[in-house]
C-alpha cells in the first residue's frame, strides 16, 4: 500500500482548499444545547431517567428550532430553549436548582450577542422565574453587564419579568441532596423552606438521581439565518454553596461568550472556579478567531506541520499509513481549553458554535447532557461521553 508523504499530504490540502467543496454553504441556522456535564454513566440512570432526560433535551431543542426556523434571532432561540430547561426539575437551573447551605435557591445566568458583543449577567437571584430573561434584560435595558442579589431581582421586576415566591424553585430531590451534602460536611441542616410542598406532593415528578455527580448548568449556542451568533447559560450553582459563592456562568468570558468577529459562541459547564481561572469561553473564541484569521496558505502550512509532528514520514515501522487528520478549529479549540482546565485540576465540558453552523462538544467527564439541531439536520441528543448524537 502506498504511503502518504508530508509533501503528498500538503498537496492534498492545497487541492482541498482550491476546490468548490471547501466553500460549502453553512446551514441556514444551527443550534446546540447542554444540560450539564459530570459523572453521568449508564448505571447511574434508570431507563426512565435516561428517557426523561432525552425527552427534556428534545423539548429544549424544539423551542430553539421553532424560533430559528421561523427566521428568529439567535438570541431569541437561546432564551427560549434555556427557559424550557429552567422550568424543568431535571436540570439544575431555575425550578430544580440546587440549594445553598442556608436552604435557599440562588440563581445565576448570562447571555451574549455575538453580533455586537453586548452581554448581560445576573447572580444570586431568588425570585425571578427565568434568570436567562433577567440576564438579557440587563444587556438590553440597563447600562450594566452584571447585577447581583436583591438588586438584580428588583431590576428584573421593574422591567416586567415574572416574579415568583422562592418556594417555586423548590424540588424534593434537590432538598434531599442538600441534606445529604450537609451531613457529609458535618454542617447543620436548615429548616425546610416556608411554602415548600410536602415530600409526597413531588413523588410523581421527574427527578435526577439522588447521588447525582454532575455540574449543574444548562446552556445554548446558536447561529441564525442572518449569520448572528449568540450564547447563554443558566445555573443554580453548587449544592450547599456558602458565602454568596458565584461560579463561572455569569462571568462573561469564563462560562459564556460569543463573538461574530472571531466566529464563535460558547457555553460551558463544570468546576466554575477552574473555568474562571482558565477564561475558558473567551479563550476558545480567541483560538477559533486566530485560525479564522489565517490565509489559506497559512492554514495549509499549519496542518502540514501538524501532520509532520504526528506522523513523521507518514508510515510507521510496520509500513502502516498514519491516519492523522486535522480537526475543525472549534473542535480543537474546545478540546485544548478543556485540557487546560484539567491541568489546573478541574472538570467539565463546553459546547461551541462556529460560523459554519457545525457545533462542537468537548468534555473531560464521563457524560454531558447535550443536543443539536439545524436547518439541515433533525434534532439529535446524547448523554454519555462514548455516544454520538442521535435522534
Amino acid at each position: 500500500m502506498k504511503s502518504l508523504s508530508r509533501a503528498g499530504f500538503t498537496a492534498a490540502l492545497i487541492a482541498l482548499f482550491a476546490s468548490p467543496a471547501a466553500a460549502q454553504d453553512a446551514p441556514g441556522w444551527s443550534f446546540a444545547i447542554h444540560g450539564g456535564a459530570g459523572v453521568i454513566e449508564r448505571d447511574s440512570l434508570t431507563p426512565e431517567q435516561d428517557a426523561a432526560y432525552r425527552a427534556a433535551l428534545k423539548r429544549a431543542l424544539d423551542a430553539g428550532s421553532a424560533v430559528l426556523s421561523g427566521g428568529g434571532s439567535a438570541l431569541d432561540a437561546v432564551q427560549a430553549a434555556i427557559e424550557i430547561m429552567e422550568d424543568d426539575p431535571l436540570f439544575n437551573a431555575g425550578r430544580g436548582a440546587v440549594f445553598t447551605a442556608a436552604g435557599r435557591n440562588e440563581l445565576d445566568a448570562a447571555v451574549m450577542d455575538g453580533s455586537d458583543r453586548t452581554a448581560g449577567a445576573v447572580a444570586g437571584l431568588t425570585t425571578t422565574r427565568h434568570p436567562i430573561a433577567a440576564a438579557r434584560a440587563v444587556m438590553e435595558q440597563s447600562p450594566h453587564v452584571m447585577l447581583i442579589g436583591e438588586g438584580a431581582d428588583t431590576f428584573a421586576a421593574s422591567v416586567g419579568l415574572e416574579q415568583v415566591d422562592p418556594s417555586f424553585f423548590f424540588t424534593e430531590r434537590r432538598w434531599q441532596g442538600l441534606e445529604r451534602a450537609l451531613r457529609q460536611q458535618n454542617l447543620p441542616v436548615p429548616g425546610r423552606p416556608e411554602g415548600a410542598p410536602s415530600p409526597q406532593a413531588a413523588a410523581d415528578l421527574p427527578a435526577p438521581p439522588l447521588n447525582e455527580r454532575k455540574f449543574g448548568t444548562v446552556g445554548a449556542v446558536a447561529l441564525d439565518s442572518q449569520g448572528r451568533l449568540a450564547a447563554g447559560t443558566s445555573t443554580g450553582g453548587m449544592t450547599a454553596k456558602r458565602w454568596g459563592r458565584v461560579g463561572d456562568v455569569p462571568v462573561i468570558g469564563a462560562g459564556t461568550y460569543a463573538s461574530n468577529a472571531e466566529g464563535c459562541a460558547v457555553s460551558a459547564t463544570g468546576d466554575g472556579e477552574y473555568f474562571i481561572r482558565a477564561t475558558v469561553a473567551r479563550d476558545i473564541c480567541a483560538r477559533v478567531g486566530a485560525w479564522n484569521a489565517l490565509s489559506s496558505e497559512e492554514r495549509v502550512q499549519s496542518m502540514s506541520d501538524g501532520y509532520a509532528e504526528a506522523c513523521g514520514s507518514g508510515v510507521d515501522e510496520r509500513g502502516s499509513i498514519c491516519l492523522w487528520h486535522p480537526r475543525r478549529a472549534e473542535v480543537q479549540a474546545a478540546r485544548d481549553e478543556i485540557a487546560d482546565v484539567e491541568a489546573l485540576g478541574g472538570s467539565g465540558g463546553v459546547i461551541v458554535m462556529g460560523l459554519d453552523g457545525n457545533p462542537a462538544f468537548a468534555m473531560n467527564t464521563s457524560g454531558m447532557y447535550r443536543g443539536a439541531v439545524s436547518s439541515s439536520q433533525p434534532a439529535r441528543v446524547a448523554i454519555y461521553g462514548d455516544e454520538d448524537l442521535r435522534p
